[in-house]
């Protein structure tokens, strides 16, 4: 069985060119915790320490009872698609291991990243589609 992965190396995700918030604000809390605020919380307290699929797989597949095997047999979306850069202002950089952390927009942290030239540079999705 294919396996697929949402992992990159040496990647900043930055904010969605569309992202309603300049400087990051942390994902509103609901009765049940949000897929933003989970992978808020999840990568905010544990910097480095997990990878994007782990997180993900965290989030969508275990509470869902499947498998890891079978989760990754599909593609999932990556985090380009998360709320967190798209609609909270949240960048997210990938280590050199695959390893990820979160930076708030606004920051020092969040613009050494983006203008660092060693770094691939990617945009989380827009919100709404160009017309």
């Amino acid at each position: 069985m294919k396996q697929h992965t949402t992992n990159y190396v040496n990647t900043f995700i930055e904010i969605s060119e569309d992202c309603p918030v300049q400087t990051a604000v942390i994902p509103a809390m609901k009765k049940q915790k949000t897929a933003a605020y989970m992978e808020y919380e999840m990568i905010k307290g544990n910097p480095y320490k997990y990878t994007s699929d782990d997180v993900i797989y965290e989030i969508k597949g275990r509470g869902a009872g499947i498998s890891r095997e079978a989760f990754f047999s599909k593609e999932q979306p990556c985090f380009r698609a998360s709320a967190l850069a798209k609609r909270y202002g949240w960048g997210i950089h990938s280590d050199k291991d695959r390893k990820i952390a979160i930076y708030a927009a606004g920051t020092e942290e969040y613009d050494r990243f983006s203008s660092d030239s060693s770094l691939r540079h990617l945009k989380a999705m827009r919100n709404e589609k160009k017309g």
